[in-house]
């Protein structure tokens, strides 16, 4: 196994991370590529066109800066930032999007998620779950669930690509796990170095069937041994393995330029600058998320920036904030003009929101009371605003909406059904995805 190691960046609780990539077994904790493959059909794959892309902000966004602008609020708590109209009428939302607020008829404003943690951690947007009391082996992804329920729409590609950095403690660029559903269900992360191991580092495929006939030398010497038959069931996912090795299609879907120009302009090229206290803006994984999920990819999760803005809050967010505007527009716009948006469903959110009085840094801190969504696609009811705060952004006064609300609906337009699916821990013990008996799909949206 080769560890890659990555740049280093800082969150707020002053721990340094460093991004690492494990290169070996396909970076999937080193289970074989036969043994996923065979996991994978034992699930029965099916041909459906579903999927979800899965934006984190890590750090924790200002709701009240981008979805949510208190105009009526004092100047401590409204802000530089100015309210602009969008195309659907009533619906307002900060000025630094204006490219959302063209299309926000295909969009929907959560301004009232509650239920967070108040750790920095991607953990309850990937999962929905608490980090807290997990069952044994832990909360899967929802990337691992899809992985584990449908598979990949094809066998050249995985059904889960985590496009964040994975870290070592992964406070904000965690791409997902698998819990306790195995790392046969685990995200493939082909970022940073690890895209070399799509080609083979190199090694042709004259070389590389070279070594599949040793390895079939070999298997003819086990099987000679073997009375069950056993190896004889795994020709084909030995076969299949060997597909995606030297098949292009995982690698060609990485590859953002084989897009034409003025897609990759519409998209912004970003910068892959490290900040001193943050990660890189790479809006190139917006375009490349589409482009997986169009190969076959059931889920993407990515990250982008870093918004953990104690300081400097609006200098950051009129940078950042365009960015995001861009590349998230885009990837909307884009989707539906292939005709995938009402399969692949769309949610960009942060794990906490932030404290409605500015501090004395110009910054906001950090405040699990409330925060805030943005969702589209996946058939979803759009051009609306779901839930609202109060005058000061304290508080989610109407419609509170719990994370575990946004997987119910995301699940449900997914096509899993939350109140009969179960999956079993480590222990063997069935466990639900959501508590459906509380969180159910959200009604404003299904």
């Amino acid at each position: 196994m080769l560890n890659v190691n990555g740049p280093k960046y800082k969150l707020c609780d002053g721990m340094t991370r460093r991004s690492a990539l494990q290169i070996g077994g396909l970076a999937l904790g080193g289970l074989s590529l036969p043994q996923i493959l065979q996991a994978e059909q034992s699930q029965g794959i099916r041909n459906n066109k579903k999927g979800v892309i899965m934006i984190f902000l890590p750090g924790g966004p200002p709701h009240q800066d981008m979805w949510d602008i208190k105009t009526d609020a004092p100047a401590e708590i409204r802000g530089e930032f100015s309210p602009i109209d969008t195309n659907v009428p009533g619906i307002q939302i900060g000025e630094m999007f204006p490219r959302i607020a063209q299309i926000a008829d295909k969009c929907a404003f959560v301004r009232s998620i509650v239920g967070a943690t108040g750790s920095h951690h991607a953990f309850q947007c990937l999962t929905g779950n608490s980090d807290r009391q997990q069952p044994p082996g832990g909360w899967p992804s929802m990337g691992s669930v899809l992985s584990h329920v449908y598979g990949s729409r094809d066998p050249a590609v995985p059904a889960f690509v985590g496009l964040s950095p994975k870290t070592r403690h992964a406070p904000w660029g965690d791409p997902g796990q698998p819990g306790f559903l195995g790392v046969a269900h685990a995200p493939f992360q082909p970022h940073g170095d690890g895209r070399e191991d799509m080609t083979l580092n190199g090694i042709s495929v004259d070389r590389l069937s070279d070594r599949k006939n040793v390895l079939a030398s070999l298997d003819n010497f086990r099987r000679t041994a073997d009375a069950s038959g056993m190896m004889d069931g795994m020709d084909a996912f030995s076969e299949q393995a060997f597909g995606i090795l030297t098949s292009s299609k995982l690698a060609d879907a990485l590859d953002v330029e084989k897009e034409p120009v003025h897609i990759r302009d519409r998209y912004g090229r970003g910068s892959a600058k490290l900040q001193s206290d943050g990660g890189p803006k790479l809006l190139d994984n917006f375009l490349v998320a589409r482009r997986l999920i169009e190969a076959g990819v059931r889920c993407v999760s990515l990250c982008f920036s870093r918004w953990d803005w104690h300081g400097g809050n609006f200098k950051r967010g009129r940078e950042d904030m365009p960015m995001l505007d861009q590349a998230l527009s885009a990837l909307v716009e884009d989707l539906e003009q292939r005709g995938m948006l009402d399969d692949i469903s769309v949610v960009c959110w942060g794990e906490f929101g932030r404290t409605p009085k500015i501090n004395s840094n110009g910054g906001r801190d950090h405040w699990p009371r409330v925060s805030c969504a943005f969702l589209a696609g996946g058939g979803m009811r759009t051009g609306q605003v779901i839930g609202a705060t109060n005058r000061l952004g304290e508080y989610a006064a109407d419609r509170p909406v719990h994370f575990q609300e946004v997987f119910a609906t995301l699940y449900h337009q997914l096509g899993i059904n939350i109140d009969e699916l179960t999956l079993n821990d480590l222990q063997g013990r069935p466990r639900y995805l959501i508590d459906h008996n509380i969180h159910r799909p959200m009604r404003e949206l299904v």
